[in-house]
């Protein structure tokens, strides 16, 4: 949404996000896609690069809502990546310049490493859940696949 948004100047913005929050909040890609096609009518002569934004990732936005619902609040952002990313980069002005390319890569190695141990003892998502819904769903398909 940000990606959109930033593409329209600050007095459009808020009425733009009131105008997008409902394409990404629906249960169904079916109503999402009705949605960004009210969007695309209203928005495209004030707003094109916006719209063209919107239409160019749209279907990738909406790969998650293939997901069952509660997995979709976790997997629909990209936070704990950014976050991991910001942190890199603030260690990465306290030290400012790297001898080396070597010692850059070790340092992001350790901080990534220590960051994944961290998440080990964290339970993001439980996923028997999502293993039961994806057996279900193949078999409804007609297809077998062994899974874990």
């Amino acid at each position: 949404m940000r990606n959109i948004l930033g593409h329209v100047g600050r007095r459009m913005r808020e009425e733009m996000a009131e105008d997008l929050k409902p394409i990404f909040r629906t249960e169904t890609t079916g109503q999402a896609r009705e949605l960004a096609q009210a969007f695309i009518e209203k928005w495209q002569a004030k707003a094109p690069k916006a719209v063209a934004c919107l239409e160019e990732g749209l279907e990738d936005a909406l790969a998650v809502m293939a997901l069952p619902g509660k997995y979709r609040r976790r997997l629909k952002s990209t936070n704990m990546q950014e976050q991991l990313i910001q942190e890199l980069r603030r260690r990465e002005r306290v030290i400012r310049i790297f001898p080396n390319e070597a010692s850059a890569l070790r340092l992001f190695a350790a901080m990534l490493a220590e960051t994944h141990e961290s998440w080990l003892g964290r339970k993001y998502l439980d996923m028997d859940e999502f293993y039961e819904w994806l057996e279900a769903k193949r078999q409804r398909q007609g297809v077998v696949i062994a899974m874990k």
